[in-house]
């Protein structure tokens, strides 16, 4: 069931990193120089506020080193760039067992 899950929202991910690609290139072509939109601008066209309250979060229960300068430098990446690393991780998670008997030769 996990593995169903896990490959189900890579291949969301993976589409909405195409997407979000599609739109930075388009971005980048009607401005004539390379645009990135930041992960943070994405969440915070998503959902405002949604970055300050998951830095204070992260910074009261968590550690604070975790949220300055790990964190804050995954938001300032590119958006399908990040979505397209979380799509491998879950297309990873959700590989199946490797069948003994696939590395043989079929001869």
């Amino acid at each position: 069931m996990f593995r169903i899950t896990a490959r189900i929202l890579a291949i969301f991910l993976l589409a909405l990193a195409v997407v979000l690609a599609v739109l930075d290139i388009t971005r980048s072509v009607t401005a004539s120089g390379i645009v990135l939109t930041p992960f943070s601008q994405t969440l915070e066209t998503i959902r405002p506020g949604v970055i300050a309250d998951f830095g204070q979060t992260v910074s009261e229960n968590l550690h604070p080193l975790l949220w300055d300068p790990v964190l804050t430098f995954i938001f300032l990446l590119p958006s399908w760039l990040v979505c397209g690393f979380l799509a491998l991780i879950f297309l990873r998670l959700g590989r199946g067992r490797p069948h003994p008997l696939r590395r043989f030769s079929s001869r």
